[in-house]
This record gives C-alpha cells, structure tokens and sequence, in this order.
C-alpha cells in the first residue's frame, strides 16, 4: 500500500485513542474561541446587553425558550449555556478527532476541520434548529458560518494538527 502524505490507512488503535483524548481536548479549545467570537460579535451588533445572548440562546437548549427572556436568571442561563456548548464541543471535538485521526499535514487537518464546521453549521442551523430550537433562526446566517466554519471548525483542525505533530504519528506506516 502506497503512503499518501494526506491520509493513511489502517487507523491503528493507537490512533483512535489519540482521536478521542485530543479531539475532546481540541472541541474545548475550539469552542471556547467559538464562544467568545460569538459574544463579542453579539455585542458589537446588538450593544453590550447582548454579550451573554449567545450563552442565553445556547442554555435555553437544556432549560426551555423562557431562559431568552431578559428577566431569567443570567446565572442560570449563562452556566447551563456554558455547560451544553462545552459538551456539544466535547462531542463535536472527539467526532472530528476520529475523523483527524485518518489525517496527515495542515492542508488536510485545517481544511477538514474547516468542513466540519460548514457541516455542523448546515445541520445546526438548516435540520435541528427549525424543528426544535427556532430562537437560533433569529441569528445572522453569515455570522454562524463564519463562527461554525473557522471559529470552530479551523481551530479544531489547527489544534488537533498541532496535537499530531507533538504525538509522534505524523511518520509513515510502511
């Protein structure tokens, strides 16, 4: 079997376990980052009240669509916001770290991670979002495929490209 400097096959249980440690790692890093990108966004378009929308927005996932209003408890919606992104990112994270696991050079970890993201987007914002949580389709479209795609998705792929590097897999099996 030829060695592809991209992708390499069979994925040995070595690699998987690097999957899922890293990848839960990475969905952390890269869902932080994605956080603050949409807080800091939500306040430079909407005024400063809207800095914790995002996390309002997420928390009512878990505590129902009354955590939206202003007068709801902003530290109960903000920790159970904070708590459902960060295992939403974990999961994310591991699924993508599987994925990365198959993966060689930044190319293809950044690009990958790229179109995870555009594709958690598509499903997030165009399947779940409209059956089951329409407070998400007051967002801007533009601000959630920028936020998916490269605040979350690139990052993830950034990160678990530099996790690669660091662990020793990056040489060819023969």
């Amino acid at each position: 079997m030829a060695y592809r400097e991209y992708i390499h096959t069979p994925v040995t249980p070595r690699d998987m376990r690097w999957g899922l440690r890293q990848g839960a790692i990475a969905g952390i890093v890269a869902g932080i980052v994605f956080a603050a990108f949409e807080m800091i966004v939500s306040a430079v378009m909407m005024g400063a009240e809207a800095f914790f929308m995002p996390l309002r927005m997420i928390g009512a996932i878990a505590l129902g669509s009354e955590v939206l209003d202003p007068s709801y408890s902003l530290v109960t919606a903000g920790v159970s916001g904070v708590v459902v992104h960060m295992v939403l990112a974990i999961i994310y994270g591991i699924i993508f770290g599987e994925i990365a696991a198959m993966l060689r050079g930044p190319v293809a970890f950044i690009g990958a991670g790229s179109i995870f993201g555009l594709v958690l987007w598509l499903i997030n914002f165009y399947l779940i979002a409209p059956a089951f949580f329409p407070w998400f389709l007051e967002s801007s479209p533009l601000v959630q495929f920028i936020a998916h795609t490269f605040f979350f998705g690139s990052v993830l792929g950034y990160y678990l490209r530099k996790s690669h590097q660091r662990s020793g897999l990056e040489e060819p099996l023969v």
